[in-house]
C-alpha cells in the first residue's frame, strides 16, 4: 500500500478515501462515508492485529456492542468490495479483532 495525494494503492485497487472511491481496472465502487473511514483504518493498520474496540473508538467515537454489530457489517461490505483481489484478507482475530492482510 503507497500513501499519497490522490489516496492509496491497495493490491489491484486505488483506494481515495476523500472521494470516497473504490477502483480497479474492472470496477469502481462508491463508498460510504462509514466504509471509506473502516477501510482507512484499516490501511493504516495493515498487517497488524486491531481490537474492535480501537476501530469503534477511531470510527464511531465509542465502544458498544449495538456499534460493534454494525461495524461487522461494514467489514462483511469491504470484504465483498475487495473480493477480486485474492492477495487481500480481512481476517477475523479470534476474541481481539481484525487483521488486514495485504
Amino acid at each position: 500500500m503507497s500513501d499519497n495525494l490522490e489516496g492509496y494503492q491497495i493490491g489491484i485497487y486505488e483506494f481515495n478515501p476523500a472521494e470516497l472511491t473504490l477502483k480497479s481496472a474492472t470496477k469502481n465502487e462508491q463508498l460510504t462515508h462509514r466504509e471509506a473511514e473502516v477501510l482507512l483504518y484499516l490501511c493504516k493498520h495493515s498487517n497488524q492485529i486491531i481490537k474492535r474496540e480501537d476501530i469503534l473508538k477511531a470510527v464511531w467515537g465509542r465502544d458498544d456492542y449495538f456499534l460493534g454489530r454494525s461495524m461487522d457489517v461494514f467489514i462483511t461490505r469491504i470484504r465483498k468490495m475487495l473480493v477480486d483481489d485474492t492477495t487481500l484478507k480481512i481476517e477475523n482475530v479470534h476474541g481481539v479483532g481484525f487483521r488486514f492482510i495485504k
